[in-house]
């Protein structure tokens, strides 16, 4: 998910495509626990699409407080 595509989205909105990255994201590592992944890069790329999500819902929550 694009940076671009990240700031239209509400809090809400932020807040629904959270979770369903940390449960990708948790389905993911369990799955290359149990057999290696053919693109372990996935793992990285969630995380770091995770982290752009959660910057981005802390600046609208300061923007709108």
């Amino acid at each position: 998910m694009k940076q671009s595509e990240i700031k239209n989205l509400s809090v809400e909105d932020l807040n629904d495509k959270l979770q369903q990255l940390q449960n990708e994201l948790k389905d993911l590592k369990m799955n290359h626990a149990i057999t290696p992944l053919e693109n372990p890069a996935q793992i990285r790329s969630v995380r770091r699409t995770i982290a752009r999500l959660l910057t981005a819902k802390t600046v609208k929550e300061q923007e709108i407080n």
